[in-house]
């Protein structure tokens, strides 16, 4: 199985972001739980040269728990940055960001202030790949401005900045899009998890692929949850019924079941790769 994904922006789109780079003081870098290593944007440091990070791990509500504390630790210890685990599906976090981003950004309103000007909002700039919750996390931190003034977050136009918070204004920005997939186990990972679109990739060997794995990490899960006893399409597609006029299987409804189901978190809290895994 091969994906191929080559979007025509790419160039523009990293261009602009170093431009908006320069802008800020620090960078949140999202990535999804489950595919921590995978959803890294690995030129990112390179760009951000010397901006401070903050870590976001989101997703981790539908992510194995047990695995959210290794990469929690494996993060830390290997850069060094402050690293939050976020739930998709809530807005308890925010304060937390809110918070760490103000730490992080002090220092560089403390030289301003020290050069005799006056001090301004520390800038902060979310990014991450598609679908790993960049935008929902942006939404959360708008929402969570307007909940504490009354009113209509302030939004330049042209340059994008949403105050969020009396010491902080945000830079909204697009999805970071990695510029080549030339390891295919991460390609594969990515479009699991649906951070490449469908037209990149077979979506019936992605899913026979999602099924070895799920089986081998978290057997127990995946077979009482399908009621299987073999990582197998066919054993999905009789156990669940899914058949075609005439009796045929249905491969293509029997793979997008099984995306969603892994998508949503419906199967269990599961981690598709391990912090032991990326040293290897």
């Amino acid at each position: 199985m091969s994906i191929h994904w080559y979007p025509g922006h790419i160039a523009k789109a990293e261009k602009k972001l170093q431009g908006q780079l320069s802008l800020v003081d620090v960078v949140i870098e999202v990535l999804d739980a489950r595919i921590p290593e995978s959803s890294r944007y690995e030129d990112l440091g390179r760009l951000t040269a010397d901006k401070p990070r903050l870590l976001i791990l989101n997703k981790s509500d539908i992510a194995d728990p047990v695995e959210n504390t290794k990469w929690l630790n494996f993060f830390t210890e290997k850069t060094g940055q402050k690293v939050i685990l976020t739930s998709a599906s809530s807005s308890k976090d925010i304060s937390t960001i809110i918070k760490h981003a103000a730490e992080l950004g002090k220092p560089a309103i403390d030289k301003i202030v020290q050069k005799g000007l006056l001090p301004r909002p520390i800038r902060v700039m979310v990014v991450g790949m598609p679908n790993v919750g960049k935008s929902s996390i942006i939404n959360k931190l708008i929402k969570t401005a307007k909940a504490r003034t009354g009113e209509k977050a302030g939004v330049t136009r042209t340059i994008q900045w949403i105050r969020i918070h009396p010491k902080l204004e945000l830079l909204d920005t697009p999805g970071i899009i990695p510029t080549r997939l030339e390891n295919q186990e991460r390609a594969i990972k990515l479009a699991m998890v649906n951070s490449i679109g469908e037209a990149a990739y077979d979506k019936i060997e992605v899913a026979k692929a999602l099924v070895k794995l799920l089986f081998e990490r978290y057997k127990d899960l995946f077979c009482g949850y399908y009621k299987v006893t073999q990582p197998t399409l066919e054993n999905i597609i009789e156990s669940r019924k899914l058949l075609l006029p005439g009796g045929k299987p249905d491969f293509d409804r029997a793979a997008q079941l099984v995306l969603s189901d892994f998508r949503k978190g419906r199967i269990g809290r599961m981690t598709l790769e391990s912090p032991q895994e990326s040293e290897d």
